[in-house]
């Protein structure tokens, strides 16, 4: 029993070191064969702003920051979108005339 329960440990450990040795291997792989790929994973670009207040998108209902967003008219009645394409879907659809 003990010789099993030792067995199956070492072959977790086993199974784990050569995944590990398989994902450095395809990530050095993978940069040789594209280098101008990052390595860096998340957002590349360090100035987005991380504050601000929240509008919904009346397109696909997502919370966008008024900082990020795209925005269609002016002042109080602006209304905020996520992306240039939710932006011209709203247009497209009339509702801005109707708003």
């Amino acid at each position: 029993m003990f010789r099993l329960i030792l067995w199956l440990i070492s072959a977790v450990i086993a199974i784990t070191f050569i995944r590990s040795v398989i994902g450095v291997l395809a990530r050095g792989f993978s940069l040789l064969v594209n280098p101008q790929q990052s390595p860096q994973r998340g957002p590349t670009s360090a100035n987005v702003p991380l504050t601000g207040e929240l509008k919904r998108d009346p397109v696909c209902g997502t919370f966008v920051s008024t900082n990020t967003s795209v925005k269609h008219g002016a002042g109080a009645d602006a209304v905020h979108f996520c992306s240039a394409a939710c932006r011209d879907k709203f247009l497209a659809s009339g509702a801005a005339r109707r708003s």
